[in-house]
């Protein structure tokens, strides 16, 4: 199949580049022409609105979603292991270091005490000595001291010592270097499966699952979400391994050191975990609305962009900057809000730091004059006491973090959850050659259960045959072709193509027989050539040379610079409407198909570009069925068959010359675009009536 897009998935292609799986690469809807409007997707709450305008809620299953993101660490399961162990590694380090620090303070201590004692004497007779003389709080110090009378400092122990926590604190850090490495290119693999998830998804939702959402909320799903799950698996999962083993190894070495000032010191985890979970459920409601917001804000900027030429025309530039502001105001807000509140759980963790950090020096320094602990040990615990909150104060913090990589990750799961296009077995099989015999028989369908668009449709059209299909606006046209493509599956009837219902084989065999020109001719970026070579990706060079000569690009692609190497650019604006619509027809015919779909394919070109367009077409349609939409009926005059359809139902049907003869539906429509148009007599009967 050779089809139009305006979204960038793309499904795997067979002969002919036909999608393997129904993908929004081939948006073949067109609302003007299927009745969409009449139909039209109410909006729920938990879709935010058809702009957003609903609040999104915070995410309705916390633990559920959370404990089906850190599942996709699961075949990383070996480095995972590795990374806490390394974690381990580096905390049990950065926690023995003050002990041995606050040893070396000891050291420091009993030599300036040691000094100007007598060397005559032992620590005993000065303890006893201190006794005697009512110094009772010194002598207990002294005692626990590993002192020498009349020895200075042990600067070889000190050294010794020092170089220890060096080392330890080094090491630590390069254990902390190498799990940080390490847990990248976990996180980079595990979000690059999620992409290619995503990307997979796309290719697997049904077309109505695009037409009901916002492209640009699409987008932030898969794009700003994604980017957000990695960063609070690169950032929370560390920080959290870390700061939990680093609490509870201060822990169990601040109950070494002294259980009294532990006792004080764990004081601060029932209040931290209190702030934490207020402001963590605040913040969670107000992260999911920051990022729905932003994708109601992407969806906006990928409408003002899309349409920028008719808002000029239009001069909506005023409407758009305030539809615009509104929706940036609502970012703002959810956005202000949840920075706002998870900025909170800083200062109220520091300040509970603090609260026991004046405890702690208050107690540990009587306990010290009182020579019950070392001035090591209290210099060692105050020391553990500070790094005891910071990572209580990096818990809140990722917590935070993880509230709103959680709120994302659900996002991204809804969409991963999306209903996708049913099952399908393949029965039956066309043979190589397809005569492209193409038969309604009793078809009806509805976008919405309550409200039919096609009832009882019946029709057939012979091999190699040209069908035409004329009507109004939402007379159900385009969706008759797209009942043929199977983007959407019959409410009854059958379709069949060359006797074989076309339920009964695979939607990738089914396409490969069709190829498709829309109204809107969709370039990729890359080459003129690639783009035509898009249709068959193993066409060979002279078939892509055979399909642009036959379809007139070979005329102007020889005037360009760079010929058939022209790269075309992001919009396709360097080229002109009729030449891109001239290249997605040599993309149709490179797929050699047996059955063809023109919708509206010469609607947006002017009169001497629609005769060359029509004669490129005429050669498309050489020995291949067609089917062909059009307003403007001098394009169909040829055509074998013309349907003339209104609400879903063929009203008429012959030819341009039987249709014209019989004065009914078609020479009405004929007529207005011939003959200055011609004036209902049901209108004046209605008008009076109606006084």
């Amino acid at each position: 199949m050779s089809g139009d897009s305006k979204f960038a998935g793309r499904g795997k292609r067979g002969k002919g580049g036909a999608v393997a799986e129904d993908t929004a690469d081939a948006p073949a809807v067109a609302p003007d022409d299927d009745g969409i409007e009449e139909q039209e997707y109410q909006p729920t709450e938990a879709d935010g609105g058809m702009f957003g305008d609903v609040p999104a809620k915070k995410a309705k299953n916390f633990w559920p979603s959370a404990k089906r993101l850190f599942g996709l660490l699961k075949p990383e399961a070996a480095g995972v292991w590795f990374v806490v162990v390394l974690v381990v590694i580096s905390v049990v380090l950065n926690v023995i270091a003050p002990k041995v620090l606050g040893k070396a303070m000891d050291v420091i201590f009993a030599g300036v005490i040691g000094k100007p004692l007598p060397a005559d004497v032992t620590k005993d007779q000065v303890v006893q000595g201190l006794r005697a003389s009512g110094q009772n709080n010194f002598a207990d110090m002294v005692s626990k001291m590993d002192l020498v009378p009349g020895q200075g400092i042990d600067f070889q122990q000190l050294s010794f010592l020092i170089a220890s926590v060096l080392l330890m604190y080094f090491a630590a850090n390069l254990f902390l270097w190498a799990q940080g490495y390490i847990l990248n290119r976990i996180v980079m693999k595990v979000v690059r499966r999620l992409r290619d998830d995503t990307e997979a998804k796309l290719n697997r939702l049904p077309l109505n699952y695009f037409d009901t959402r916002q492209r640009g909320d699409i987008l932030s799903r898969v794009t700003n979400d994604v980017d957000n799950v990695q960063q609070g698996l690169q950032q929370a999962f560390s920080q959290l391994v870390s700061s939990v083993l680093t609490v509870l190894g201060i822990a169990v070495m601040m109950f070494v050191v002294s259980w009294q000032l532990a006792l004080i010191a764990l004081i601060a985890l029932p209040l931290s975990g209190i702030a934490a979970g207020v402001i963590g459920s605040r913040s969670q409601k107000l992260f999911a609305a920051q990022w729905k917001n932003t994708g109601d804000l992407n969806g906006q900027i990928e409408e003002s962009f899309s349409g920028h030429d008719l808002v000029r025309i239009f001069g909506r530039e005023q409407d758009m900057l305030e539809r615009f502001d509104e929706k940036n105001e609502s970012l703002n807000k959810a956005a202000f809000g949840a920075q706002f509140v998870s900025g909170m759980i800083f200062p109220v963790m520091q300040f509970i730091s603090y609260l026991s950090y004046v405890g702690i020096a208050v107690v540990g320094g009587l306990r010290v004059a009182a020579g019950q602990m070392s001035l090591g040990d209290a210099t060692a615990f105050i020391q553990y006491s500070r790094e005891f909150s910071q990572p209580l104060g990096q818990i809140a913090g990722m917590a935070n973090m993880l509230q709103s990589g959680v709120a994302s990750a659900e996002r991204v799961f809804e969409f991963l959850d999306a209903d996708e296009q049913d099952e399908e077995t393949a029965t039956e099989h066309l043979p190589a050659k397809t005569d492209g015999h193409v038969e309604f028989q009793n078809v009806s369908f509805s976008y919405t259960p309550d409200k039919p668009l096609i009832e009882d449709l019946s029709f057939t059209a012979e091999p190699g045959h040209t069908v035409a299909i004329v009507g109004p606006t939402g007379a159900g046209k385009t969706t008759l072709v797209n009942l043929v493509m199977r983007f959407y599956e019959l409410n009854s009837g059958r379709i069949t193509l060359d006797g074989v219902d076309i339920t009964h084989l695979s939607r990738a065999e089914l396409r490969s027989k069709i190829g498709m020109v829309l109204q809107d001719a969709w370039l990729f970026g890359g080459t003129i050539y690639e783009n035509i070579r898009y249709g068959n990706l193993d066409a060979t060079e002279d078939q892509i040379m055979a399909a642009a000569k036959a379809t007139f690009v070979d005329r102007f692609v020889r005037a360009l610079p760079d010929g058939y190497d022209t790269v075309i650019d992001e919009e396709g604006n360097n080229v002109s409407a009729g030449e891109k619509q001239l290249i997605t027809i040599a993309r149709a015919f490179v797929s050699d198909p047996s059955l063809l779909i023109l919708d509206e394919a010469t609607s947006s070109v002017d009169t001497r570009t629609e005769l060359l367009l029509q004669k490129a077409m005429a050669a498309l349609r050489t020995d291949r069925t067609s089917f062909v939409i059009a307003h403007r009926l001098s394009t169909i005059r040829d055509a074998d068959t013309i349907l003339v359809m209104e609400d879903g139902r063929i009203v008429e049907q012959g030819n341009h010359a039987q249709l014209l003869a019989s004065e009914g539906a078609y020479y009405r429509l004929y007529m207005s675009q011939f003959a200055g148009g011609i004036e209902e007599e049901e209108e004046p009967a209605a008008v009076g009536a109606g006084e």
